[in-house]
This record gives structure tokens, sequence and C-alpha cells, in this order.
């Protein structure tokens, strides 16, 4: 027989199908003993199995060295099901079956009465007794172990004076261990810098500056602190670096790169979180699963957009299951990556290549995110507009209270008026009985229509429009009524097959919009002196849903009476004067039709009938008749009386406007201010079972043992809080096992974020990789007693960041020893801090900041500074525009930046700002000739100096140096040494000299931020100066 050598990831490719029959026959049958899994199963298994499936080592996932392992199986299946010897995937390749493959691939071969033996102990139920293990246990990974709070070192007298809290004591005896001393203190000017951008974002304004280097008390420097901690701005600055890890971005992604515009409501959410300082265990359980908590609020749901940053594929035939399914994985490896510190994405397609995470694993962790949903969510806009909501509704109530009790009050003096009322209606009523409603004549009759529109009167006074169709049109009818009294007029429309569709309209539909009518009266024909008959009342044989006949009088002009889909037919409306008036002789009558709506929905063929005598029901609304008629039958119903004086209460003179009045105020109720948002939750219908992906294909599911939700095998299980085994655990389970007390990855790779961002380095440098490849902490003892400090603090942010900003080591200033520098060029034992370039969004905020532009509203909606205008016409189609914001938008702060993941505001990308594609814990900073260019040339940059020039000129200096030396300290927050002060003060003059002589140059640098009583090429000097001052090495970096 051919051998080949195969891992185990081939042999579980090709065991895809079951043995037939045939196959059967030439394995050896199972062992007709009872089999003792000590004496017969594990030397076997010890000797032939373990040294590619153990502990150490496990191709393909498939581990057989324990019980629970072995029936798992591996990335292919599970190699055998109980009681089904000869189905089994293992025993098809140990036994030989395969002419190419045979296991295992090395060594002596399994002989017949060995299979045998399998075969029997798999048909018996494959017993292992408990604990038993073979070969012995893995060495655990120094990520995986318990967490436990080493005991900070003892230092020496002299060292421990330097000592300031335990972080210290474990940097200082490692340094002692190397033979080096640590760095000196930064100078004051230098920390209150370092402290304002790390923890803000922001530089601190010369006079806090001043206020700080003169303050000596002892206590000086952590009241600063305690000060920051409280501003706003922490949490933009650190809200920022979580922006990062969730991939935030203001549009989808992909070709068609739709925007969000409900993205932003996320971001304040998390501002809002790191300002209160909601502790990290609660903000990691609401992010991931706050739809699953107990009667979680709007918050809480709107907290899971975090995985609600994926990117969305809007392409038209896409397959929308692929795409899910891709969000997942995305959840998945930012899960692993964020909390976990691993690249667990390295296991979808295959068991990991280095790390204890088999694909199997891997689709058990994918199995809690796969019944979490795409959905979404209503939730208020902001906290501000919520206390301003429930302010004002407060203030519309007690409105209201004083409405209803003045209303109650004026009802209790209805009685009177309302018996004369009653007396007086029911004398209307049995008159209006004897003077019903009917036609009145209209003579001589001319019609006009404006555009040119021809108007022709047929018989019976029928009106055809023909001639020119414009968009909108204005029918004028004159005619002559006899003396009599006139009620109303009713507007009949005919179909006619001169019109589209038969009518009985000029739209293209057939339809029309009648959106206004107007009745007058004259003496004579040139209505000189023309009186309205004002229409107040309406109602037609048929309306069109939102069109009504009251539109047609109600004086808007682009709401009317109109008739889809029940055009081709006839129809009518009739309008009423609030009550008839007497002709006393013959009266000239003019009807102007206005059709205003648009898109020629204009009359084709009309009537219009002028109407005498009385409404039968004189227009009072049908329950108020049906009271009446009620009372008519039974004086004293009380029902019908009290519908009576309900109505009455309207219309009389006292009640009528306090009741109008109460209904305005009600229609202008606070209305809640809410919008839609992109959140997750839970699938509760047809739940998806997950199953492994061959090759991580979605195509290709495996089927034979669903991958039940679970954590990582290096790590303590996730326990489900359901105690019915039937219920699976699911995503607010595994958000509590990622801060459980047993769990001790996510507290350390937690910590090791929050020292990256004050030192610009992890104390585990690989900040994406705390598994076997990444490196080892520098300080293993020291991330311990952060983690362990981090659940002691109840994981308050605020908290761990003031214990490491007030440590000793911290505070060491970043100029170099040569000692240090040639024995610890990368400064892993921290003996200096890291000289660390800003951010992308920083170094704008400090331009705008120096240059007195900056706007510091905190949170809103995503703003568009100037963006230069090939990069911002990128879209799919035309679909996005990007129009500059005016404003102090135009200057809110870099985090507020509208993200287009196809094409991101250059300014951030080019200083490293990631691409918001996938999830980013480490920002990388490079080093390039763009960024210096950005800086001197970018409008923003530009606009920058202008304005700082300007803020400069236009303060009270004694002379240049006065100005020189305030400008170089917006820039650094400290004051200049001779020798920079020199070098400004002959650039300056240089400048004056050039820009004298270039006045068109000097405009056009100025721009329009000329300082009032200040020359042109002065004030292009300084702003040349102010230019070079802003780019500066110093000025981007954070000390």
């Amino acid at each position: 027989m051919r051998r080949v050598r195969l891992s185990a990831l081939s042999l579980f490719v090709l065991l895809g199908t079951a043995l037939t029959s045939a196959a059967e026959d030439q394995l050896p049958p199972p062992a007709k003993k009872t089999v003792d899994f000590s004496k017969d199963i594990k030397p076997l298994l010890a000797k032939h199995c373990v040294a590619c499936h153990g502990a150490k080592k496990q191709e393909s996932g498939l581990r057989l060295d324990t019980r629970n392992h072995t029936l798992a199986g591996g990335d292919r299946g599970v190699a055998f099901s109980i009681g089904e010897s000869a189905k089994s995937l293992m025993i098809r390749y140990v036994g030989g079956l395969d002419p190419d493959i045979t296991m295992p691939p090395e060594g002596d071969l399994l002989s017949k009465p060995q299979v045998a033996l399998l075969r029997a102990w798999i048909d018996q139920g494959a017993k292992w007794p408990k604990g038993i293990r073979i070969g012995g246990p893995a060495k655990t990974h120094w990520a995986y172990k318990p967490l436990a709070r080493p005991t900070p070192p003892k230092l020496p007298p002299a060292l421990a004076a330097k000592s300031h809290n335990p972080i210290d004591a474990f940097v200082l005896a490692r340094l002692a261990a190397n033979g080096l001393a640590p760095s000196p203190e930064a100078g004051r000017h230098t920390l209150v810098r370092r402290l304002s951008l790390d923890l803000l974002g922001l530089p601190p304004s010369p006079d806090e500056v001043d206020r700080f280097v003169a303050d000596k008390t002892p206590d000086a420097y952590q009241r600063l602190v305690d000060k920051l901690l409280k501003s706003r701005h922490f949490g933009e600055r650190w809200g920022r670096h979580w922006l990062d890890k969730a991939r935030y971005a203001d549009s989808d992604g992909y070709e068609k790169d739709r925007p969000r515009p409900n993205a932003w409501r996320w971001r304040d959410w998390v501002i809002d979180a790191v300002n209160q300082d909601m502790p990290f265990d609660q903000f990691t359980v609401e992010q991931i699963a706050g739809d699953l908590l107990p009667g979680a609020n709007e918050n809480q749901v709107l907290a899971t957009a975090f995985h609600r940053q994926t990117l969305t594929n809007t392409e038209g035939g896409t397959d929308k299951e692929q795409w899910r399914v891709e969000a997942v994985f995305d959840r998945v490896e930012t899960t692993g990556a964020v909390w976990l510190g691993l690249t667990v994405g390295c296991a979808r397609c295959h068991s990991h290549k280095y790390d204890q995470i088999s694909q199997r694993e891997y689709y058990q962790f994918f199995a809690f995110y796969n019944n979490g949903d795409e959905m979404n969510s209503d939730v208020v806009t902001s906290a501000d507009a919520l206390k301003t909501f429930t302010r004002e509704s407060a203030a519309h109530r007690k409105q209201l209270a004083k409405l209803e009790t003045d209303l109650a009050t004026a009802r209790t003096k209805l009685q009177p008026a309302f018996e004369v009322w009653l007396a007086k209606q029911h004398q209307a009523l049995d008159a209006a009985g004897k003077d019903p409603i009917r036609d009145l004549p209209l003579t001589g009759l001319a019609a006009t229509g404006s555009g040119g529109i021809k108007l022709a009167v047929q018989k019976d006074n029928v009106v055809l429009a023909s001639g020119p169709n414009p968009v909108t049109a204005v029918y004028t009818l004159v005619g002559r009524v006899e003396a009599s009294s006139l009620s109303g007029l009713r507007l009949e429309v005919h179909p006619d097959k001169s019109l589209p569709k038969n009518g009985p309209g000029r739209a293209s539909n057939g339809n029309f919009v009648v959106t206004g009518l107007k009745m007058e009266l004259s003496d004579n024909e040139s209505f000189a002196k023309a009186t309205e008959a004002k229409l107040v009342q309406a109602r037609s044989t048929f309306a069109q849903d939102k069109f009504p006949a009251t539109n047609a009088i109600d004086g808007k002009p682009k709401t009317g009476w109109a008739i889809s889909p029940q055009m081709g037919k006839p129809h009518n409306a009739t309008f009423f004067l609030a009550k008839p008036i007497s002709l006393k002789g013959p009266q000239h009558l003019r009807v102007t039709i206005t059709q205003s709506y648009g898109g020629t929905h204009t009359l084709g063929r009309f009537r219009l009938v002028p109407l005498t005598g009385r409404q039968k029901n004189l227009g009072l609304p049908q329950p108020v008749l049906a009271a009446f008629e009620a009372r008519n039958k039974k004086a004293n119903d009380k029902k019908a009386t009290a519908v009576l004086l309900d109505h009455f209460a309207t219309v009389d003179k006292t009640t009528g406007p306090l009741i109008k009045q109460l209904a305005e105020t009600r229609k202008k109720s606070p209305k809640r201010p809410q919008m839609s948002v992109r959140v997750i939750r839970q699938r509760t219908k047809s739940p998806r079972t997950t199953f492994l992906f061959q090759r991580g294909d979605f195509l290709r599911p495996q089927k034979t043992t669903p991958a039940i939700p679970a954590g990582l095998g290096v790590l303590p299980p996730v326990r489900p809080r359901h105690k019915d085994p039937k219920r699976l655990a699911d995503r607010l389970d595994l958000a509590r096992w990622l801060i459980s007390d047993d769990n001790p990855l996510p507290p350390r790779v937690a910590v090791n974020h929050t020292w990256s961002h004050l030192f610009g380095k992890g104390l585990v440098r690989t900040i994406n990789d705390f598994g076997i490849r990444g490196d080892k902490p520098t300080h293993p003892a020291l991330l311990d007693w952060l983690a362990t400090e981090y659940r002691r603090l109840k994981w308050s942010r605020k908290a761990l960041i003031r214990i490491i900003v007030l440590s000793a080591t911290y505070r060491q200033t970043s100029t170099t020893s040569e000692a240090l520098a040639t024995a610890d060029p990368q400064n892993t034992l921290l003996g200096r801090q890291n000289r660390v370039r800003l951010q992308a969004e920083i170094i704008r905020d400090n331009s705008l900041t120096a240059a007195g532009l900056i706007s510091r509203k905190i949170g809103g909606p995503s703003v568009f500074p100037p963006m230069p205008a090939d990069v911002a016409a990128l879209s799919y189609a035309n679909n996005f525009k990007w129009i500059a914001s005016k404003g102090a938008d135009r200057f809110r702060r870099g985090m507020y930046t509208f993200f287009k993941r196809t094409a991101p505001h250059p300014n951030l990308t080019t200083f490293d700002c990631p691409d918001s594609n996938t999830t980013c814990v480490e920002r990388r900073a490079s080093n390039t000739p763009l960024q210096a260019l950005t800086t001197l040339n970018n409008e923003v940059y530009v606009e920058a100096s202008q304005a700082m020039a300007r803020r400069v000129l236009g303060e009270k200096h004694v002379d240049d140096r006065g100005r020189l030396t305030r400008a170089f300290r917006l820039c650094v927050s400290r004051p200049p040494n001779s020798e920079e002060l020199k070098g400004f003060a002959g650039l300056l003059e240089a400048s004056r000299e050039w820009y004298t002589e270039h006045a068109d140059n000097a405009k056009s640098l100025v721009g329009n931020y000329n300082t009032k009583g200040t020359a042109t090429d002065e004030s292009a000097a300084w702003v040349a100066t102010c230019r070079i001052m802003l780019n500066m090495d110093e000025f981007i970096t954070r000390e």
C-alpha cells in the first residue's frame, strides 16, 4: 500500500462520505471482548495519535488526549459517533480503506486487532474514565494563566524615595536590576501639555499653563489630573480611542458606500459613557448584549451599535446571506481582538496555526453572534434634547391644565344660553325641511382660462377645456343669478373622450387637483366692488386619499380636491357658505378656480351650479343631528343632551374660543426628540443553527455536528445564566464571561490598551496579539498588578488612568540619557517617557486651538470641513455630496469629521487614521514628506495660520518679541528660548521685506483674516511666521 504523509487536516477534508457497504466488508469486525480503556485504548492512542493530536499540537483542530476533546472532533466534524464505528470517519483511515491515505502517516500502521479494538470501544460507548488524560498537559501560555495579584517589590530607601505608587516599584526594581536609573521628572510646562493632550486631546491655554507652573503646592499635579478627568472633553479623547476599536464610520463601505446619517448617535453614547466613567464591565456588557439585559432601556439597546459598525454591501445582485455571514465574521474577530487580544480570525478557515484555537472553537464563538439580527430602534437624539423636551413638556402640561380649568369653569355657566340655542336649532331644522337645497339658475355664463387655455361653454353650462395644457392654471367663470338666496356651489366634473384617459382632468392619468375655489358677488359686470361669498364647508361624492374636498377651500396652494384612482367617471363636490345670503335683486356671480398643484393637474370638463335653500342638516355633524332626533323622541335623553351641550360649547362665544385654543395647544405638544438608529437584537423566531464552514465558505456548511455557543478552550468555560440545559448560551453570557473574575485575558488586554495610549507602547508591545506569536510583557508583574487593580477599582477607567498618570514613571522626561540609549534603546524598561506624535484628529484640533477657531461643542451629527474637490467628488453614481460645513461646524473637533470609508478625509489618512474597515487596536505613526506638505499647504492648516496671526496681532503686546512669545506658547505651551526667538524674529523680518514688495501675494496669503488697523503686508508676514510655528516638530508631538 502506498503511504502518503498527510496532516489530520487532509484527513478530515477527505472524510466527506459515509462508508459504503463494500468498504465495511474490508474492515475487521469489532473485537468480541469487553474493551478496557486503560489497557486497550489509551496505549494505542498514546503511541499512534497524540503526537499530532494532543495537548501541544492539534492538527486540524483535533485533540485525542481527553474524552471531551475526542468526542468534540475537529475542524471537519466528529471523528466518530458512539455506537456506529462502521460509519466512523476515524476508522475509515486507520483501517486503510483509502488507497492514497493511511493514518497514522508515519510509523507502524494499526493492526487489524487494534482496529477491531477501536471499533469495539466506539460501539460499546467509547467509555473513558473520568480524569484520565493521555500525555502530559501543555504548558499554559502566560496570557491564559489565572490572574493573581503580585506584591510590589520592596525598594531600597534611595529608590523608594522616587516612587509615587506601586507602578513605580515594579519599574524601578526592573531598572535597578539592569543597573539603570530612571529619568528625572519632566518640566512643568511639559507635564501640563502632556496631561492635557493625553486626557483631553487639546492643548492647555497659556493661562492654564501659567497657573500650574506657578502653583507650588505639593498636590498641584494631582489637582490638575482630577480637573482634567472631570472635563467633558475627556470623553471625546478616550471615546476616540474606542471608536478605532469599533471600526466607526459614517458610511457603509464597499462600492456604493452609502452614508449612515444616524451613526453619530452611538458615537455620542460612547462619549457620554466615558464621561460618566461607566465601569468597563458594564461598558462591555451593554455593547455586546445590551438588548438582552432584563428590561433593557433604549440606551442599552443603542450600545449594541458597537457591532453595527460593520461594513454593509448594498450592491445589486449580492447574496444577503453572504454579507450577513461576513458581518458575523467581523463581529467575532473584532471581539477577539478588542477584548481577548487574539487573532481569532486565523481560525475561520482552519485551526489556528500557532494559538490553541480550533476551527470548531471559532464557530462556537460565531454561534453567539449568529442569532443577533441587524435591526433599527428609536432612541432619544441626545440627553440635552431630552432635558429640553422634559422641561417644555412640563410647561405644556401646565398650560393645558390652566386651559382645561378655564374651560370647565366656563361650561358651568352655559345652561341658559344652551337652552336658547336648542330652541333656535329646532326651529331652524323645521325651516330647513321646508326650504331644501336646490339648484339656482345661472345665466349668461362666460369662461376664461390662463395661459391661453380655451374654455368652451357647452349645453347646460358644461365647460370643456382645450388648447395649451400648462402645469398650473386658473379658470374664471362669470354669470348671472336672479333674486333669491345663495347657499353654496356645486362643482361637477365629467369625463370626456377628448381628455387623457377620458378625464375628467387634463393630467396624463386623467386626474386633476382643485387647490382653490373663490366665489364673488357684484351689482354690475365690472366687479369693481365685489363681495366675496366665503365657502366654509365641503363634501364630495368621492375624494382621493389625502385630497378631500375641504382642501380646495383651505387657502393652501399645494393641497386640493382630487379623485384618483376614480378617473374616467363623473364626480361632484358641494361647497357651502356659513349661512345663506339673501339676494334682493339679480346679481353677477364670479367663480375663480385655482389649480396650482402642478403637473398639468387641471380640470378638463366640468360644470358649476349655484345653490339655494337650506341644508337639511344645517351643516351640523351627524352625531349632533342624531342627538336632536333622540331628543325629539325623548326630551330628557341625558346622553343626547350631553352630545348637544358638547357641540354647543364649540360654537358658544365664551367656550368656543377656549375649546379652539385648547385644541391648538394640544397640537403643539412637544414631540419627543428621537431618531432611528442601527442596533443588534436577538433573533426570537426561527433561530439559526450554526455549523462549521469548510474553508470558511458559507456555502459549504458541515451539517454533521452543530457548533454550540462556547468560549475558547484555553480559557475558563462560558457559564450560561439559564438553568434549562436546552437553552443555549447567548451574547449576554458571552459578555459576562469576558469580564468574569476567572477570565484573565480581558483585564490584561484592557489595561494594556490604556497603558499604550499613555506611553505610546503597551506593556505587551504586540497590542493585537497576546497569543503564542505575540511579545511577552516587558513587565509581567506590573501588567497583572494593573489588571487586578482595574478589577479592584470596579473597572473605573478614570481611576485606572489616574493611578498611571500619577506615577513617577509617567511623569519622566522623554529626553534620553546616554546610558539608557545604549542599554535600552527601545525603552522597554521604561527608564523614560516616550516621545509620541499626535494622532491625526489631534493635530488638526491643536492647529484650530492655537488659531482660536476650535469649536468646543460636544456630540451631535458629523460635520464636513473643507476637503480637496477631487476627493470630495468621489462617490458612487453621485450618490453623496460633500458640502463643506459653515460657521462653527467648520471648526468642530476632528473626531466629528464625517468618515466616508471609500474616500476618508485626506487630513486624517495622511496622519495614519485607520480606514475603519476592520477593528484597529493600535494606531501606527508614520513619518512621510506628505505630512509636512499637508500641514504647510492644506486649506485647514493655512486658515489656522491666518487666524492665529490675526489673533496675535489683535491682542495687546508691547513689541514683536511679546507677540512672537505669545504665538510660540499658543503652539507648544512653553516660552521660547533666546535662540528660537531670534530665529522667528529673523523669519518675521524677512517675510515683511518680501510681502512689502509682493502686495498681491500678501493679499492672497492673508485671505479673509486681515487684522483691523494692520497693513496687509504686515499681516501676511505674521501669517507666514505662524505657518512655520504650526509646522514645528514639537507642535505635532506630545512634547
